[in-house]
């Protein structure tokens, strides 16, 4: 790392010696990240089966099973083994009969301990490198029933811990309790990520449809929180009008749903798919707060890198590939079905127009997630869901508008003894996703059985499906300089009440007539105006007045007059101005929403100016 900074700075003023440098850097940091997390994880492991023996240490976790329960042990004593030779954690399956056991307790149970199974078969799931990482020593299961030794008793940031497993216990309790049956359990996984009460035969006929990423807590489930919190406290203060025409409530909304995301992200767990989630809704809304656009393919590195930083072992995990690989794909689609959008439509759609969007883009998500993810399904499972966009097609409607606000509503009513409200017609909702679950999975050839994909494939499908290209030349994807644009757009100016514009291109932000190309500020994804036929002498911002400080002629076309200052409309990142009080348009936002004074155009040799004046 030492020698890739100094070839970096002293190649600061080269690229490629610079991006050589970083690149050399970042893998540097991550190799340094991957032994430090492996050096730091590092304790006593079981190696050979033990018992029956006596067992005895404090409960850090407890897993509510069809019929059992299995909790986690930390601090442990053992008979017949040292100190020395004690694993850091253990963890034990427990019968039908037991006490009411919380995180924090001190319990004494007689087990019969092995060590980590390996891996099924070459290549399959390795749950020794999971307890690895996890500090678990040993498995095993409990001979009777547990004693509880001592109440929870914790001090520092072991009592947080505690006291969130506590809550999490108790949430899936009173949920459990509003719910009867298999929907109570999957209200249960939404609520708080433990599936462990879901029955086999259910969770095989949910895998079978394509619908289990409806019960990992993810972006889906993180996105529908914080949507909900933000929306709905941005259109409560909407209607005080002493509030939202003084202060800016938009941003206190998004304050109110960063909260409620990470709240609910510590419920659910804090799964490698969640901790992803929560980093991205975040930022997305710490870019509502600065007037920046939030959602980009660098939003998704930036939390890739930040949680492989910590936990760099969650790169080997299916978790981790199909989580990222969904969202890769979606963000790169979507931006470009976002720049295709024309943004001089008449008014705003209407409701049908609106439900066939929704529809239509809940199944374009469903293949684009399913095509994304089903190489690192077909890897890690062997398995494909082939009816999956039918299922999610009616499922994923109703989970995100149904089945997630009753959730958020259960939430904010449990404090007051007033849960069984909402879960009652969220437990409805549930029994529909479950109907067509079971549906799905009936269909002949739901589920179709694939021979293990060696590793090799794997990374080659994973570096074919992220080159991406890019063409150069007019029109391409490079501007006049060279650089990448990223994005492109065109827009008629009639969108701006400019009818004597013709068409804006942003790739390199210019706007010229139909067919021209036009030479622009590389980098900045925004736009300039510019009458046909006019050459302007510097890339400017978009302002519809006009067009350049001085006044410019044209041979047979208008004379624009300049703006007034503060009337401009355009992204402050490029040094370009907004209109005060207007919408900022990082982001691609419509520009029909805003309302540009037009353009003065004045006839050659006459002068504009005030009061008595010719104009």
């Amino acid at each position: 790392m030492a020698v890739s900074t100094a070839f970096g700075w002293l190649g600061r003023r080269r690229a490629v010696p610079l991006v050589a440098a970083l690149g050399v850097g970042v893998l540097a940091l991550g190799f340094a990240a991957a032994q430090w997390r492996t050096v730091a994880v590092q304790t006593p492991v079981l190696d050979h089966r033990l018992g029956p023996t006596n067992v005895a240490g404090r409960v850090v976790g407890v897993e509510v099973l069809p019929g059992a329960s299995r909790v986690t042990l930390e601090r442990l004593r053992i008979g017949q083994l040292s100190p020395a030779r004690t694993p850091e954690r253990l963890r034990v399956r427990l019968g039908e009969k037991q006490p009411r056991i919380i995180p924090g307790d001190w319990i004494r149970v007689r087990a019969i301990l092995s060590p980590p199974p390996p891996p099924a078969a070459p290549g399959a799931f390795d749950f020794q490198r999971q307890s690895y990482f996890r500090q678990l020593g040993a498995v095993g299961f409990s001979l009777g029933s547990a004693t509880v030794e001592e109440h929870h008793r914790a001090e520092g940031f072991a009592a947080f811990g505690f006291a969130l497993e506590r809550l999490r216990q108790r949430i899936s309790e009173r949920v459990v309790a509003g719910i009867d049956g298999t929907p109570g359990a999957i209200a249960a996984a939404l609520m708080t990520g433990s599936r462990g009460a879901i029955s086999a035969e259910v969770m095989a006929n949910i895998r079978d449809s394509g619908l289990a990423h409806l019960l990992a807590i993810s972006g889906l489930h993180i996105g529908l929180v914080a949507g909900i919190v933000f929306f709905g406290l941005r259109g409560a203060l909407a209607l005080v009008p002493p509030l939202a025409l003084r202060y800016p409530i938009k941003k206190w909304a998004a304050m109110a749903a960063i909260a409620g995301a990470f709240a609910y992200a510590l419920v659910a767990g804090a799964t490698v798919p969640t901790q992803r989630a929560f980093l991205m809704i975040g930022l997305v809304l710490l870019a509502v707060l600065f007037d920046r656009r939030g959602l980009s393919m660098r939003l998704v590195a930036w939390a890739a890198f930040a949680i492989l930083l910590f936990r760099p072992e969650s790169l080997l995990g299916a978790s981790f590939q199909m989580s990222f690989a969904a969202v890769v794909a979606l963000v790169a689609v979507y931006e470009v079905v976002r720049d295709r959008r024309r943004l001089d439509e008449a008014g705003p759609p209407s409701w049908p127009r609106r439900a066939l969007h929704y529809l239509g883009g809940v199944g374009l998500t469903t293949l684009i997630a399913g095509s994304a993810t089903a190489p690192f399904a077909i890897y890690h499972f062997n398995r494909f869901a082939v009816f999956g966009l039918a299922a999610n097609l009616v499922a994923v409607p109703v989970t995100a508008l149904w089945i997630m606000p009753w959730a958020v509503a259960a939430f904010l009513l449990m404090p007051f003894g007033l849960e069984s409200v909402a879960l009652a017609p969220m437990g409805l909702g549930i029994e529909v996703v479950v109907r067509v679950a079971e549906t799905v999975a009936a269909w002949p050839g739901a589920v179709t059985l694939v021979p293990a994909m060696p590793v090799w494939g794997l990374a080659a499908l994973g570096l074919g499906a992220g080159r991406r290209r890019c063409r150069s030349g007019r029109g391409g994807r490079y501007g006049s300089a060279g650089r990448p644009c990223g994005r492109r757009r065109s827009l008629d100016g009639r969108a701006l009440g400019l009818g004597h514009l013709r068409r804006l291109d942003a790739t390199d932000g210019a706007l010229q007539p139909r067919g021209m190309a036009a030479p622009g500020r590389p980098g900045c994804g925004g736009s300039a105006l510019a009458a046909p036929g006019l050459q302007r002498r510097r890339p400017l911002g978009l302002r519809p007045p006009g067009l350049h400080p001085a006044r410019q002629e044209t041979r047979g076309g208008p004379r624009l007059t300049p703006p007034k200052p503060g009337r401009g409309l355009l992204d402050r990142r490029c040094g370009r101005q907004r209109r005060p009080g207007a919408r900022s348009l990082p982001g691609g936002r419509p520009l029909r929403s805003v309302a540009p004074r037009r353009p003065r155009a004045v006839a050659s040799g006459q002068r504009s100016g005030k009061g008595g004046k010719r104009q």
